[in-house]
């Protein structure tokens, strides 16, 4: 009798099921960069789960008085410790993006002490990698942007996610990994800074100093989503602080991508002395005018940025702001 051998092959009732998608938590997905994050998430077969931030406000000035007000808060830490339960990443895109506002509790509680207590609660709740979201802006008007833990904020909104990001390095509980983005100028469809850089390039009013050849942070929300995405399935170690990676786009490249036309040369002493007053007459007021200089600076000097860990591992994002900036330009005569 010929023996029949057991079939290598599976049958339908016993194949194994396919496993479920990981669940990733994101806070402030309403939000601009939140929503696109999900969409993102999505995109890649990742399960979203959308939390609520809570509202919150904070009395604290320095990182120590961030951890005392995030030590209080056992219940509100407890609720969102259940809320994120069996979530292998959060990501917080949540908080007060004001750049040109004034210090008030609730911009430090949205900027400064919400992270720490996602942070603590994302510790309870067993997750693998926390990734906290915040800007460029804390490290100020140096000439170069790096992943180091130097800050040199100059407005409360800056003042606000640099203390942040101070409390989350004075942690000492830390079962998950806790990674900080450091995003630039993020710009993308739908976004009122993004159409108002699209009218000014586009008007006699877009200058730079000097030749332009310097580098600009201006980047595309698409390419952020992208490396947020990278830097939470990475399985190795991410530093605590990486920066989002430069799309290669000089000022007067920017310009001339937003507005279809070459921006007005300045000599750059002019514009910096420019500067320099327009900050002095603005801290009289309350820095009610650091956000528009701010701008004002990015659009003529740019900002340099030093490569980091994205660079040195090869998880660059594919550069889509170029392609961001001209579609902007298509949309607002149609707008006319």
């Amino acid at each position: 009798m010929t023996q029949h051998l057991p079939s290598t092959q599976e049958s339908p009732g016993l194949r194994q099921s396919t496993p479920p998608s990981p669940v990733w938590a994101v806070l402030g997905s309403t939000g601009f960069i939140g929503a696109r994050v999900c969409a993102g998430l999505k995109a890649a077969g990742i399960t979203v789960r959308t939390v609520p931030a809570p509202r919150l406000k904070s009395a604290a000035t320095d990182a120590a008085g961030i951890l005392a007000e995030a030590e209080a808060l056992g219940g509100v830490r407890s609720e969102l410790a259940a809320a994120l339960s069996g979530a292998s990443v959060v990501i917080n895109a949540a908080g007060l993006a004001t750049p040109g506002g004034t210090d008030s509790p609730d911009l430090r509680g949205a900027n400064s002490l919400l992270p720490v207590l996602i942070a603590e609660a994302a510790d309870d709740a067993g997750v693998r990698r926390f990734v906290h979201l915040s800007s460029a802006a804390v490290q100020g008007h140096r000439q170069y942007l790096d992943e180091t833990s130097y800050v040199q904020p100059f407005s409360a909104y800056s003042r606000s996610k640099a203390l942040g990001e101070r409390a989350l390095a004075a942690r000492t509980s830390r079962e998950c990994s806790a990674v900080t983005v450091r995003a630039t100028s993020v710009q993308g469809p739908g976004r009122p800074t993004t159409a108002t850089l699209a009218r000014l390039a586009a008007s006699p009013l877009a200058s730079v100093a000097g030749a332009g050849t310097a580098p600009s942070p201006v980047s595309s929300v698409g390419s952020l989503v992208q490396f947020i995405i990278t830097v939470g399935q990475h399985t190795g170690r991410v530093p605590a602080v990486v920066l989002q990676p430069w799309e290669r786009s000089t000022v007067a490249g920017v310009l001339e991508a937003a507005g279809g036309r070459r921006p007005v040369r300045l000599p750059a002493w002019l514009c910096r002395s420019a500067l320099w007053c327009g900050y002095r007459l603005s801290s009289l007021a309350g820095e009610r005018l650091h956000g528009p200089l701010r701008r004002l600076e990015m659009m003529w000097f740019g900002q340099r940025q030093e490569p980091g860990w994205a660079e040195s591992t090869g998880n660059v994002p594919e550069p889509r702001v170029q392609e961001v900036l001209r579609s902007q330009r298509v949309r607002e005569p149609a707008r006319r």
